[in-house]
């Protein structure tokens, strides 16, 4: 591969496009071309050469610009690169509305998260939330948050400009006890990713970017409250390339009402796929459900916080999937050898049963988070010295791509 001439072609190619425009996803074949393309790229801006609109992911060795599936690019180096569109996401939240200080919210009781803070709050774990930002104003959440990364503007704080991510963070991790709300987790620390814009709008290239920057920063789980109907092959190389580094993503399946289909990434079996529940232990009208769903949770008319120091109900996968991350990091709080497919096993065997509407059928490995019991259970192999819950052979071949 002729290193020079193809960042040449790519300068040339940004340089006559706007930044704004739908970018792409450059996969290299070669790890080796990769790395070489790097070093010649460090050399040009070393030497004063602007390069401007290109981001690089080490972790699945692309680089992301504003080139076109049709460029000379593509043509002249197609048998050393894979180039992918650059596919839109959406948050899974369908309802909000204003309301008060919920305190400890329903959804935390409902797990039994509250019975669990006398042996863990989750103390020191790192949950990387790639959302809309956070209000680091808000009272609930000024302990619980760290400086995190704006993928939008790298220069700012990642503020929340939408509420989502808020929303999110205050379920994971609210701790205002006396005077405000409480989350699932309220000693872990929720490092914010902005990928999402005002309107809950972000690209794969965002989010593949927001996990390669909790990856290098050591995150010990990643939220992820959104989806898309498209699988792509990028994001779930850098999904697989998180999983096996031992890093558990916690995903919305989404609010399509679906039996036998759920959105990306959630889809993909390296992922805990999360749906949701109602205040009655049954699932959700809008949640998607069926034999993709590896736990459910709390979804329904979620009270938690929200910009500009608020709080507002919301309804979605996305609600379901913040109890999910907290009870999650109440585990690895006290048995942080626990791998990516041990938690799910976990979260599976210690369900709560749920309630049936007429006529509903229950899929396998059906139930509701139940962090109490998780806790317990996953602390048995931490106290006696026993090595992390080892899968058998046919759970393993179970966890091939979704």
């Amino acid at each position: 591969m002729d290193y020079s001439r193809f960042i040449q072609m790519l300068i040339e190619e940004v340089d006559t496009r706007s930044p704004i425009e739908e970018q792409r996803i450059l996969t290299f074949l070669n790890p080796k071309s990769y790395y070489a393309c790097q070093r010649e790229l460090s050399r040009l801006k070393a030497n004063g050469v602007h390069i401007p609109f290109i981001q690089s992911s080490h972790l699945i060795k692309s680089i992301i610009a504003p080139v076109t599936c049709r460029s000379k690019i593509a043509n002249r180096f197609k048998d050393s690169l894979i180039i992918e569109q650059n596919m839109p996401l959406k948050i899974h939240a369908i309802q909000s509305k204003t309301d008060v200080n919920p305190g400890i919210p329903y959804g935390v009781k409902q797990i039994h998260a509250h019975r669990a803070w006398s042996t863990s709050t989750g103390y020191r774990i790192k949950i990387g939330v790639i959302d809309t930002g956070v209000d680091y104003q808000h009272p609930d959440l000024r302990q619980s948050l760290a400086r995190g990364i704006n993928l939008l503007n790298r220069n700012m704080l990642p503020l929340d400009d939408n509420g989502h991510g808020t929303h999110i963070a205050g379920t994971i991790a609210a701790a205002n006890s006396t005077e405000g709300m409480m989350g699932v987790a309220p000693r872990s620390l929720i490092y914010p990713v902005k990928a999402f814009d005002n309107n809950g709008s972000a690209y794969v290239s965002d989010i593949i970017l927001g996990i390669d920057w909790c990856a290098r920063n050591h995150v010990h789980l990643i939220n992820m409250s959104f989806g898309m109907k498209t699988r792509s092959r990028a994001l779930q190389e850098m999904v697989n390339k998180v999983y096996l580094a031992g890093i558990p993503i916690i995903a919305s399946s989404g609010n399509d009402s679906k039996r036998r289909s759920i959105d990306y990434p959630a889809r993909y079996s390296q992922t805990i796929s999360v749906g949701a529940t109602d205040r009655n232990k049954r699932i959700a009208p809008f949640s998607n459900r069926g034999q993709y769903i590896d736990i459910y949770a709390p979804g329904d008319k979620i009270i938690s916080s929200w910009t500009q120091g608020k709080y507002h109900e919301m309804s979605g996968t996305s609600m379901a999937t913040s109890h999910v991350s907290g009870a999650v990091a109440l585990l690895l709080a006290q048995n942080s050898n626990l791998q990516p497919l041990d938690i799910k096993l976990l979260l599976q065997r210690t369900a709560s049963p749920l309630r049936l509407r007429k006529g509903q059928r229950l899929d396998r490995n059906g139930g509701e988070v139940n962090a109490l019991r998780l806790l317990h259970e996953g602390m048995k192999g931490a106290s006696n010295g026993s090595a992390p819950i080892t899968a058998s052979l046919k759970q393993r071949k179970a966890s091939t791509p979704k």
